[in-house]
């Protein structure tokens, strides 16, 4: 990745227009971040979630490439809270009998030992509390993370709901510089949420982009876009994402598909071609009521 592929946040902080992402790979995830970034990922995503995340290993992947020269202010890692219903009961970071306060001072205690590190470039709120007063005490103790210096910015996750988000940003003196939502067609992909980023510089980062995605990549516009670019259906649509300032996350476990999914950055869309994605978009949740 060189300098055009990467953007600044609201606090200052470097992070690549591509994340990999790091769930559901178990006793594969050192390697297979290991090889990320070999390949050139520069962006990593964890969580301190053991029922989805090995962190561990995250920690052990990015240790052994540190240790073959990479500096780790090369790199951009951000980890998650995850609230007690997220988490697998029988594999809990922390007491969930704990007052939350400590819970997310015992989870990024717990993160800093897994990622061998002394600062996170971004902690992120795995998903708000149905209850708002919970929501604001958890991100209370993530500002204490920050104002500690061994976060350098804060972010909130699957936050779907657009007067949560308003309600978090107008209460907390940090504000979040990160939302990262799953990207579909049943939360019309946002477009009210990310608005709302655009508008106070929070940068959205997407989730599940492809997966949740399959009629988008086999529709005739797309093709049409692969064959003009000589780029795949996935590759033009990671594309568009981070020409309209979306951060997307891959967790692809095929070297094939992160070098392709690297190389998106090798050709730059037109403004015409990007609106034509937009529009497929627009048709696609035309008829769909917000849920």
């Amino acid at each position: 990745m060189n300098r055009k592929d990467f953007v600044i946040s609201a606090y200052d902080v470097k992070m690549p227009r591509l994340i990999y992402g790091t769930a559901w790979k178990k006793e594969r995830t050192a390697g297979l971040l290991e090889k990320a970034i070999k390949l050139g990922f520069r962006g990593v995503d964890t969580a301190c979630q053991p029922k989805h995340y090995h962190e561990y290993g995250v920690g052990a992947g990015l240790a052994s490439c540190l240790a073959g020269g990479l500096a780790r202010a090369d790199i951009y890692l951000q980890t998650k809270f995850t609230p007690a219903d997220g988490q697998d009961p029988k594999r809990m970071p922390y007491d969930a009998d704990a007052k939350l306060s400590i819970q997310v001072e015992k989870s990024f205690e717990t993160s800093l030992r897994n990622l061998q590190t002394d600062y996170i470039d971004g902690l992120i709120l795995h998903s708000p509390y149905g209850d708002d007063r919970k929501t604001t005490e958890v991100w209370q103790a993530m500002e204490a993370v920050f104002h500690s210096g061994c976060a350098k910015q804060l972010g909130i996750s699957n936050c779907y709901n657009l007067d949560a988000l308003e309600n978090l940003y107008r209460k907390v003196k940090i504000k979040p510089a990160v939302v990262q939502n799953r990207f579909y067609a049943t939360t019309r992909y946002d477009r009210e949420i990310r608005d709302f980023c655009r508008l106070h510089g929070i940068i959205y980062q997407s989730f599940w982009s492809l997966t949740a995605n399959p009629h988008i990549l086999a529709h005739d516009s797309l093709l049409g876009l692969s064959a003009k670019f000589g780029y795949s259906p996935e590759q033009i649509f990671f594309r568009y994402l981070t020409q309209v300032d979306i951060v997307p996350l891959t967790g692809t476990a095929s070297e094939t598909h992160m070098r392709e999914d690297l190389a998106i950055f090798d050709f730059e869309l037109a403004a015409g071609d990007c609106d034509e994605v937009a529009r497929l978009l627009h048709e696609t949740t035309s008829n769909m009521k917000t849920p």
